[in-house]
């Protein structure tokens, strides 16, 4: 990498870092091409030169974090050798990555994020297919063993992460903690049982 190289990676990198922190701090307001300037300390010229625009900015942070989480996803997901052990897998995962990274998950679950990935579907999928592709083949081979449910992949796909988000953005919401709070820990108990016998070929 040319020392030039080098310090375009550094500047964007400077810029990313300063998006996730104003939109963890101040929500999607908070997220302004003059915020993140100042926040960075990087030029407007600078952030138009690697990004395009704000949109642009924001979608390259969702696609560094998303990209991130899914390769642990994947990660777990190929030391495991059953279908039940594999959603286990997820479940545990993808709640120790929020708990770990909560700014990050606040992006990748805000309303601004899925408007943008509504409109950028094709793209995105494309962008993450080869992580995207390991969880494919990994609900085939086990609809195929007779594990999993024969569904339709979507669907499977569908049942297995619809109530791991659903609890992740209660927990996302939740300010105070008190006893009403979301307990992860006792959401990554209780959801693999219950996400497995929604998708198993024989959920006993």
């Amino acid at each position: 990498m040319s020392p030039k190289q080098h310090r375009g990676e550094v500047t964007a990198d400077l810029l990313l870092d300063a998006a996730l922190r104003l939109f963890a701090e101040q929500g999607e307001q908070g997220l302004t091409v003059n915020a993140v300037t100042k926040a960075s300390g990087v030029s407007l010229g600078s952030l138009y030169h690697h990004f395009g625009s704000l949109d642009g900015l924001h979608d390259a942070l969702t696609q560094r974090w998303l990209s991130r989480m899914l390769g642990e996803l994947v990660t777990a997901l190929q030391t495991t050798r059953t279908a039940r052990t594999g959603i286990r897998a997820i479940v545990r995962t993808y709640l120790s990555f929020v708990r770990e990274h909560r700014d990050a998950a606040l992006l990748l679950h805000s309303a601004r994020t899925d408007q943008r990935n509504m409109t950028r579907a094709r793209e995105l999928r494309d962008s993450q297919e080869a992580r995207l592709s390991v969880f494919a083949r990994w609900i085939q081979v086990h609809v195929d063993s007779g594990e999993l449910a024969p569904l339709p992949p979507a669907l499977i796909e569908s049942l297995v992460l619809g109530p791991l988000i659903g609890v992740i953005r209660r927990w996302l919401s939740d300010i105070d903690v008190d006893d009403d709070a979301l307990d992860l820990d006792l959401a990554a108990r209780i959801l693999p049982d219950r996400i497995w016998r929604s998708v198993a070929a024989d959920p006993k």
